[in-house]
């Protein structure tokens, strides 16, 4: 594993490099599997993303077409479910929690750019900071997550909302960027 890759596993500043590359591509041939298995083909799919993800819990259920950059830093908990055309940049690790449910098209980022250092951005180095979210938290449809953002136990976030804080735990949060709307 090369240095810049070793760089991003520690959640540092990092440019890309070839061995990044070919993991990122070995996870995306398994998703081009994934996401070509038909409507009955069930047991296929949690086969291929079981080999891809870091974890997928016991009756964890992922519905195609999902992407996500290199799939082992992904750890999806028991009976999670997430929706279509999910998009997980998981440069860091991203957690979902056990009984988490996540709408179609959301979006889980990971990866910050520099903001003032305009060499460095225009050079491509990226930073990972890890997102997680907590046990029976919903996510409703078009929701981006930002890097580094924790969505806490039962908490519920509206449909298209974008998340650039930690929301607490039992809390309704939307808007855009989504703000606590009150305690559920």
């Amino acid at each position: 594993m090369g240095d810049q890759a070793n760089r991003m596993r520690r959640g540092e500043w990092y440019l890309d490099e070839p061995d990044l590359i070919t993991e990122r591509r070995e996870c995306w041939r398994v998703l081009d599997r994934f996401n070509a298995t038909g409507p009955d083909d069930d047991d296929m799919r949690r086969e291929l993303l079981a080999s891809l993800l870091g974890e997928l819990g016991v009756g964890a259920v992922v519905l195609p077409r999902f992407r996500c950059s290199y799939g082992s830093h992904t750890r999806i908990g028991p009976n999670a479910f997430v929706n279509e055309d999910a998009i997980f940049m998981d440069d860091a690790p991203i957690t979902i929690g056990a009984d988490a449910r996540i709408g179609p098209r959301a979006q889980l980022l990971t990866a910050l750019h520099p903001m003032d250092d305009h060499e460095r951005r225009r050079a491509g180095w990226e930073r990972p900071e890890p997102i997680t979210v907590g046990e029976n938290a919903w996510l409703g449809g078009g929701v981006i997550i930002c890097p580094g953002v924790t969505i806490g136990r039962d908490a519920v976030i509206g449909a298209g909302s974008v998340v650039t804080r930690d929301v607490p735990a039992g809390t309704f949060a939307a808007g855009n960027p989504a703000r606590s709307i009150r305690d559920l």
